[in-house]
């Protein structure tokens, strides 16, 4: 029976990270800074484990090595993963206390011919709270040639070049292969993107890290990459709440590679609302506020998965019927 298990993340410790992540999502990991958390991941670097049910203490790779019909058939952009228990998605929760360095990731194409056949990386950004003063990094305020982006790079006066975007909780921005961009200091973000770890450093604040050293740059390959060209102000797309009983639902993106849903669970007493994921695609739901209760049925009759704020569950392509109680706000995922 293809049922939804609960999963437990790998954890980052990135010099710019805070403490918010087990502060609020009371992750209760040993790490500090603890800068991001990769929830559903079945990447090498940071892969998540399975935290309840029959695949207890596996890691979830290993589990979709056993199952690969809990992926899917749809022939997603980067379907091929999954043919080895790889996920084509990764879900992170991000804690920006710092700002993080100025960056830019790869297209598939460049990827898999300069970086040993890995998958370049998009992805999109939900933004989960935000101070007063926070924003974002996104492409530059004008069409720049790359000799003059290297010496601004030298000098310490690149960031003059970027576009700067203040952002609130509620914001999504999605972060196309190859733009110029950057998390700042005061966001709670949560990330969802291809199944990559490949990130160009553009600059770094002349930073130092833990052992006293300035950490790599990629000058050359984020120049090789990057959209020079003036980035037009990301402006909130038009987002449109769809209710049913007990249940709202919104897209927050769909691209090639992801479709991405805010879902408000909002039951009384015995009332509940049904879910299931079809033979297409596998399903993730990443709890972002709220608490609640997924029944459905098991080989002894019904079990029961208890959800909280910062909880993550992959539910299993043509999974059986999800009973979801609470009040409860998820980003429902699916490749």
């Amino acid at each position: 029976m293809n049922k939804p298990f609960l999963l437990r993340p790998s954890a980052k410790d990135y010099l710019w990270g805070g403490s918010r992540l087990n502060d609020d999502f009371a992750k209760e990991i040993e790490v500090s800074p603890l800068a991001e958390t990769w929830e559903c991941s079945t990447h090498p670097e940071g892969p998540s484990f399975v935290a309840s049910g029959e695949f207890q203490g596996m890691s979830l790779k290993d589990v979709l090595r056993l199952h690969p019909d809990f992926i899917g058939a749809h022939p997603t952009a980067s379907y091929e993963l999954c043919k080895n228990g790889e996920l084509p998605i990764l879900i992170k929760f991000i804690d920006a206390k710092k700002n993080l360095s100025v960056q830019v990731h790869p297209t598939d194409d460049y990827a898999r011919v300069n970086e040993k056949g890995q998958l370049g990386k998009t992805e999109m950004w939900y933004v989960l709270d935000a101070g007063k003063e926070a924003e974002l990094i996104y492409g530059l305020r004008h069409a720049t040639e790359k000799e003059v982006i290297k010496k601004a790079i030298e000098k310490g006066t690149v960031e003059k070049l970027l576009q700067k975007v203040k952002i609130k909780k509620d914001d999504l921005f999605f972060i196309e292969a190859g733009t110029i961009h950057a998390i700042g200091a005061g966001a709670l973000i949560a990330e969802i993107q291809e199944n990559s770890n490949l990130t160009y450093r553009m600059y770094d604040y002349d930073r130092l890290d833990k052992n006293g050293e300035k950490r790599e740059l990629h000058i050359a390959k984020a120049l090789d990459v990057a959209n020079l060209c003036s980035a037009p102000e990301p402006r909130q797309p038009l987002r449109i709440l769809k209710y049913k009983q007990g249940v709202a639902s919104e897209l927050l993106c769909r691209c090639k590679y992801f479709e991405v849903y805010r879902m408000l669970v909002n039951t009384e007493r015995r009332q509940v609302v049904e879910y299931r994921a079809d033979e297409m695609s596998f399903r993730v739901l990443l709890c972002v506020n709220g608490c609640g209760t997924i029944s459905f049925a098991g080989g002894n009759g019904r079990e029961h998965i208890n959800v909280y704020k910062g909880d993550c569950i992959f539910v299993p392509a043509d999974s059986v019927t999800l009973l979801l109680h609470g009040q409860l706000q998820f980003l429902d995922v699916r490749s």
